[in-house]
C-alpha cells in the first residue's frame, strides 16, 4: 500500500492492521477519525508525517488473530460482540462507580472530576443503548444480508446512524482525556482515581479498535455486498 499525506487513516488501518499500534502510540484516531487524511491527522497531533509513515512501513506485518477484512461477516459480528460488547457491559458499571466515588471524595480539589463523572455516566448510557440497537436490529439484518445477498440499500440508513453514534462516543472520549490531563493523575490522587484514569485510557484504546472494526471493515463490506458468506 502506498501511503501519502492524503491517504485516509481508516483506509490504512483497514489495509494494514499493524498500523493500528503506530496510530495508538501517536494518539491518532483511526476509528471515528478514519476519514481524516494522514497528513492532517499528523499535523493535528503535532507529529511528523514522515516519521509516522516510516513507522507504519516498519511495523510488524505478522497478522493479528485473523484478517477480519476477509472473514465472513457473521464471524466478524460474533467477534465484535464477544470481544468488545461483552467487555463493555462488565467495564462500564465499574468505571461509573469509580468516577462517582472520585468526584464525591475529591471534587472539591478539582471541579473537573464532577464533569468526568457526568460524562462517564452519559457515555455508559449511550453505549449500552447503542450496543442493544446493534445486537437487536442491525447485526441480525447484516447476518441476513450475508446469507442471502439481499440489497444493502435498506441498511444504509441504520449504518449511518450507528456511525454518527460512534462519532458522538468518540467526542466524549476525547473530552474525558482532556479533562483528565491525558489521564495523568495528580500527585494527590488516591488509588481509586489512578485506577479510574487507567480504566478510561484502556476503554478509549478498546473503543478505537472496536469502532475501527465496524466503521472501516464491517460496514463498508456490508454496503459493498462483499462476497463473503456465513
Amino acid at each position: 500500500m502506498t501511503i501519502t499525506e492524503q491517504t485516509a487513516v481508516g483506509d490504512i488501518a483497514g489495509t494494514l492492521p499493524s498500523s493500528i499500534r503506530v496510530f495508538q502510540r501517536h494518539g491518532i484516531d483511526f476509528c471515528c477519525g478514519g476519514r481524516t487524511p494522514l497528513g492532517v491527522a499528523c499535523q493535528d497531533r503535532g507529529v511528523s508525517f514522515t516519521e509516522v509513515a516510516r513507522a507504519i512501513a516498519a511495523a510488524d506485518e505478522t497478522p493479528v488473530e485473523r484478517d477480519w477484512s476477509r472473514e465472513p461477516l457473521p464471524l466478524l459480528i460474533d467477534h465484535i460482540i464477544a470481544t468488545y460488547h461483552d467487555a463493555l457491559r462488565e467495564d462500564l458499571p465499574r468505571l461509573e462507580l469509580m468516577a462517582a466515588q472520585v468526584a464525591r471524595v475529591h471534587g472539591a480539589k478539582d471541579a473537573r472530576l464532577s464533569r468526568i463523572d457526568a460524562l462517564v455516566r452519559e457515555l455508559s448510557v449511550d453505549l449500552r443503548l447503542h450496543m442493544m440497537k446493534e445486537e437487536k436490529v442491525l447485526f441480525p439484518a447484516l447476518r441476513v444480508l450475508a446469507r442471502n445477498g439481499d440489497s444493502a440499500a435498506a441498511i444504509a440508513a441504520p449504518i449511518a446512524v450507528m456511525e454518527q453514534e460512534h462519532d458522538d462516543a468518540g467526542a466524549m472520549l476525547t473530552d474525558l482525556r482532556r479533562l483528565g490531563d491525558d489521564y495523568t493523575p495528580p500527585l494527590w490522587a488516591c488509588n481509586t482515581m489512578k485506577a479510574l484514569y487507567q480504566g478510561l485510557s484502556e476503554l478509549e484504546s478498546q473503543m478505537h479498535a472496536h469502532v475501527h472494526l465496524e466503521n472501516n471493515i464491517l460496514f463498508p463490506r456490508a454496503l459493498g455486498r462483499d462476497d463473503a458468506r456465513g
